[in-house]
Parts: C-alpha cells; sequence; structure tokens
C-alpha cells in the first residue's frame, strides 16, 4: 500500500508539472507571436503600399501647384528620393539622365576636369584632373564642395551633381568649396572644356634602374597605354618597377583586372564581389599568358586613389606581388548594376561591394599601406606642377604662388568660426626644389631590396 500511494503521488506531481509545462509553452508562443506581428505589419506591402497611395492622392488634391503634382511628377520624385536615401551611388534615372548616361563618352566630355564622390556624406573632390580648369584653377583633392552655381549641395544625389558640372564647353559654373586644412571657403568661376584624359602619364626610368609609371584613370584604352609603358621600360631593362595610383580616381571594372593581371600569375585572385547575403558573388582571375618580368614593385597611394585604384593596389598587396606605400586609400568599393525600366528610365543600384582576395571589404575601409608616409595634397600638387614645367607656356611659379594667394587676398572669402586669420603673407612656392618623400621613400626600398638580392 505505500508503494502504491508513493507512485500515485509521483504520478500526480508529474501530471501538474506536464500541465504547467504545457500552459508555459503555448503562453510563450503567444507572446513570440504578438511580438513578432508588429514587425511584420511594419513591413506588410499591402499597407505600405496602400499608405503610399493615399499620399499621393491627397498630394495631387490639395498641393497649391497643380503642374507639380501630376502622378508623373510625383512618383518620379519619390523614385528619386528612394535610391538616394540608400546611399550616395543609388539613383532613379529620368529618360533624360538616363539617355546622357549612356551617350557618355569615356575620358572625353565637357566639364571641369574633377572626379567627384561622397566622403563623409559631404560632396568632395576626389581628384582634379591635369591640364583641366580645375587643376589650373587650383582645386585640391578633398576641397568640399558646398554650392553649384549658389545652391547648396546639401543632400543633393551625385548624379545630379555631376549634371550640374557638366555642360557644354565655353560654358561657365560657380563653384565654392571649403578646404578642411585651412578651414577657408572659396568660390571659382570655372570655364567648362573637352576633358580629355590620358590613362598613362611620365613613364621613365629612375636611378638605380628603376622603372617608373605614373596611371591616371582606368579607361577603356588603360591596358593597352599600360602595355606600352612597360615595353618601353622593359627595353630599358629596369631592375624594378613603381606603379604610381595616387589621386587615380578609378574608372572601369574591366580596366582594373586587365591592369593587375600584367603583373599577376595566371589564376590568381583579384577582386571578387559579394552581394547581400553573400550572394551574386563573382570572382575575377588573372589570365593573362604574358606578365611584366617578376622584379621587385612598389605601388604609390593615397587618399584620393579610389575604386579601380583600390583593386589593383588591393590584389597585388595580397598576393605579395608589390609594396604599397604612401596613404590609406578612398575607400570606394560597391558595385552598381544599371537596371532598365519601362518608359526609357532606368534605376543605378548597388548591388554588391568589391573584396580583396584576402576577403577584405574595400567600401568605406579603403586599403591600408604597408609603409606609411603621410604628405599634403598642396604637396602633392607642387610636385604635379614642377613635373609639368616645361609643358607650360605661362611661367608656373607665379602660378602657383597665385593659386596659394588666392586663398588669402584673392576673391571672396568667408572665415569660419574658429578659422585661423586669411591675411598672411603666402610664400612664393619654388617648383625648382619640390621634394616627393612618397617616391623617395619607394625608391630607397626598392634600392634595398636589390641589394639584398644581389648579395
Amino acid at each position: 500500500m505505500k508503494i502504491a500511494s508513493f507512485n500515485l503521488k509521483w504520478l500526480l506531481v508529474a501530471a501538474v508539472l506536464a500541465a504547467n509545462l504545457a500552459v508555459g509553452a503555448r503562453l510563450y508562443s503567444q507572446e513570440v507571436a504578438a511580438a513578432e506581428q508588429p514587425a511584420a505589419a511594419e513591413d506588410s506591402p499591402y499597407e505600405m503600399y496602400t499608405l503610399f497611395s493615399k499620399v499621393v492622392e491627397q498630394v495631387r488634391a490639395n498641393y497649391v501647384d497643380a503642374d507639380k503634382s501630376t502622378y508623373k511628377e510625383l512618383i518620379y520624385g519619390a523614385l528619386k528620393g528612394m535610391l538616394q536615401s540608400l546611399d550616395p551611388h543609388s539613383q532613379f534615372m529620368d529618360e533624360e539622365a538616363f539617355t546622357a548616361m549612356k551617350e557618355d563618352t569615356a575620358g572625353k566630355f565637357g566639364g571641369l576636369g574633377i572626379t567627384i564622390g561622397v566622403k563623409d556624406d559631404v560632396l568632395t573632390v576626389i581628384a582634379p584632373m591635369e591640364d583641366t580648369p580645375a587643376f589650373r584653377a587650383g582645386l585640391l583633392s578633398g576641397d568640399k564642395i558646398v554650392e553649384i552655381n549658389g545652391e547648396g549641395t546639401d543632400g543633393l544625389a551625385l548624379e545630379d551633381a555631376v549634371k550640374k558640372l557638366r555642360g557644354d564647353p565655353g560654358t561657365k559654373v560657380k563653384v565654392k568649396i571649403f578646404r578642411p586644412k585651412t578651414q577657408l571657403m572659396k568660390e571659382f568661376e570655372l570655364e567648362r572644356a573637352i576633358i580629355n584624359v590620358p590613362s598613362i602619364k611620365d613613364t621613365r626610368v629612375l636611378d638605380g634602374g628603376i622603372g617608373y609609371v605614373r596611371m591616371l584613370q582606368f579607361g577603356e584604352e588603360t591596358a593597352d597605354d599600360l602595355q606600352t609603358a612597360l615595353d618601353q621600360l622593359e627595353k630599358e631593362k629596369v631592375k624594378a618597377l613603381v606603379l604610381d595610383l595616387r589621386s587615380n580616381p578609378g574608372g572601369l571594372l574591366t580596366a582594373a583586372v586587365e591592369v593587375g593581371q600584367k603583373f599577376l600569375r595566371r589564376g590568381d585572385l583579384i577582386v571578387f564581389t559579394r552581394g547581400r547575403d553573400n550572394r551574386m558573388e563573382r570572382s575575377y582571375r588573372a589570365r593573362a599568358r604574358e606578365t611584366f618580368p617578376d622584379v621587385p614593385m612598389v605601388v604609390l597611394i593615397n587618399g584620393y586613389s579610389a575604386s579601380a585604384s583600390e583593386i589593383v593596389a588591393g590584389a597585388l598587396q595580397d598576393n605579395r606581388r608589390a609594396v604599397l606605400v604612401g596613404e590609406k586609400s578612398f575607400g570606394k568599393g560597391s558595385v552598381q548594376s544599371v537596371l532598365p525600366q519601362e518608359g526609357g528610365t532606368a534605376i543605378r543600384l548597388t548591388t554588391a561591394k568589391y573584396y580583396t582576395p584576402s576577403e577584405r571589404v574595400i567600401h568605406d575601409v579603403g586599403i591600408e599601406p604597408d609603409v606609411v608616409v603621410p604628405m599634403s595634397v598642396e604637396n602633392w600638387r607642387n610636385i604635379l606642377l614642377s613635373r609639368n614645367r616645361a609643358e607650360e607656356t605661362n611661367g608656373l611659379s607665379s602660378a602657383a604662388a597665385a593659386v596659394d594667394e588666392g586663398w588669402t587676398t584673392g576673391g571672396e572669402e568667408d572665415e569660419l568660426p574658429g578659422a585661423k586669420t586669411a591675411d598672411a603673407p603666402t610664400a612664393e612656392i619654388d617648383l625648382d626644389h619640390v621634394s616627393d618623400p612618397q617616391l623617395e621613400r619607394a625608391c630607397d626600398m626598392l634600392r634595398g631590396i636589390l641589394v639584398f638580392r644581389k648579395r
């Protein structure tokens, strides 16, 4: 009897526990469902489309200017805002913008000669191209564009800014920029011109048998132009190579792959893309049968080496083919796909990001050099002026001095709170004695490697 009563007692306890567990499980599932229900409701396509259509109809019925509240105006405006809110590179293109994009000739267009991007949420000059109106006026990499023709750029989409800056050759545009280093703003009136920038410039042999090639951009002809330069250096039997990608704003992905494979073994990974949830992954590998001789190599980069420049620099670094010298690059490594829509429109949508062979993300991060050698953008500009001096006919010493003096005596200036005064005299620049510490460091490293190999 005692044994039977003991078993019965424990059976009752087990039954009560089972009932409690069932009730608890039921309550928990109800709580989870209740918690997930608002999230599902917030992302309900039916409710969101209903909200959108109601707002469109209310605007059409009540907005003061009827010509601004047509269905086309409202829907196009909503699409532009939606794409622009995602990132600076996504965009809705109406018929005019899509047609202009298709007709845009790579490397030759009417404009100012600057490549622009968005850095820290501000429209920024990535690089002024040499021998262009922007370069001659004195714009520098890193200058923040705050106004175009008197209109502020806050919230302006990147493609809309490009549209405002480009135009027919001979026409003028006013650009107000803020230079962070001096904390001063200045307005430039620039005349648009046909911009035709070569891919390769300044191919030569430096002391010690070191070849040097400076690349200005990545376009359709870049790989062929580079091969011509490399053939020339190979005939000179160079013992090492410096590839200068400083202030190179990038360009075509295909050009970056073609350039990278000139220095890598067949099959080496150059770059790959990765999309949402690791989808849309595509890899690009070296396929060239002939490559440049396996000599010691340095790649020069700075804070305004962007896009395709970063792909090449990252590939050569990860494959242990070159040492990177200079400063961390810009960090533009996202993939935009153009998706045509009905009625001649299209959307440009960021669909993936670029990764180096070691799976380092480029976008918003940049490529870190192996050897950091800081240098100001003013010094870099003076180096370019010094190198181009023989080609100029109006005396670059006075021109260079005028650029700096323009920040103290020329044009209208707005001084920001806490900024230094702008009436101190500016020393004239001696272009005959402009040093390039980054190139010097690269050459010192290569000479050391050559001595070590010889021994």
